[in-house]
């Protein structure tokens, strides 16, 4: 049950947590500039990347699952950096074990349900051959025909893995993400609130974050701080890193 991580750099640990279909490479940029100053903590959360797979899964387990990881490994307490599905992970650990998160870093999503956003990815990646496909290239051909940004088809390919007995494999656990897409989208938990130094960022080009969600942001984070990033969408680090490693920089130093 030991979570896929990597470890970057020395002293004070940061633990970065990646988003829905992603893994602890997608961080690798910005983690080796982080590296400098920091021990960069990357996971592979449950059910994604090189982790293991189970049909338990919901942001509370995932929480506890690095949570366990932090104890195992002798990490007392950490910076936690969290995307996404990451961010809500992130939350929950800080609401529930807060004396872990010393900082806490929320990038592009807020504590609140969300509609269901991915049922054409999920449909898309369900449907692929993947017992039959010869190529990379034949399964991005095939998702084209679901999913017109290039982008997003190569993002979602690179969970794409060669199989030892047949073919291809997905790494992540495509059937059991699917099957309790629900619980990633809710609400955070209602009950508990952090008071350690919180930063959320958004990207200026997406809609996770709303001016209205501020209100129940500054509610659960009660020294929670709103930052934006330029030209950038919901993949932050993707768009613009080096803004977005910037404002890290300015917020753990402080």
């Amino acid at each position: 049950m030991d979570l896929n991580h990597k470890i970057l750099g020395a002293g004070e640990p940061i633990i970065i947590l990646h988003g829905l279909f992603g893994m602890l490479d997608n961080w690798q940029t910005v983690a080796k500039v982080l590296a400098n100053d920091f021990m960069v903590v990357l996971i592979d959360l449950r059910n994604h990347g090189k982790s293991f797979h189970s049909d338990q899964w919901s942001i509370e387990i995932m929480a506890e699952d690095v949570i366990r990881f932090m104890q195992d490994n002798w990490i007392h307490d950490a910076i936690v950096l969290g995307h996404s599905m990451g961010g809500k992970v992130a939350m929950e650990m800080a609401l529930t074990e807060n004396d872990m998160v010393n900082k806490l870093i929320v990038v592009d999503i807020a504590p609140k349900s969300y509609p269901r956003g991915h049922d054409l990815i999920l449909g898309a990646l369900s449907n692929v051959p993947i017992d039959s496909i010869q190529s990379r290239e034949e399964a991005e051909d095939f998702l084209s025909s679901y999913i017109h940004e290039k982008g997003i088809r190569q993002f979602l390919l690179k969970n794409l893995t060669r199989d030892k007995e047949k073919g291809f494999k997905w790494k992540m656990n495509l059937e059991v993400i699917a099957k309790n897409y629900e619980t990633i989208i809710s609400e955070t938990r209602k009950g508990f609130t952090f008071d350690n130094p919180t930063l959320f960022i958004r990207g200026e080009n997406s809609d996770y974050i709303t001016k209205e969600d501020e209100v129940l942001i500054k509610k659960l984070f009660l020294a929670a701080q709103m930052q934006t990033i330029r030209n950038a969408g919901h993949w932050v680090h993707a768009d613009q890193p080096d803004q977005l490693i910037e404002a890290i920089k300015k917020f753990v130093s402080n």
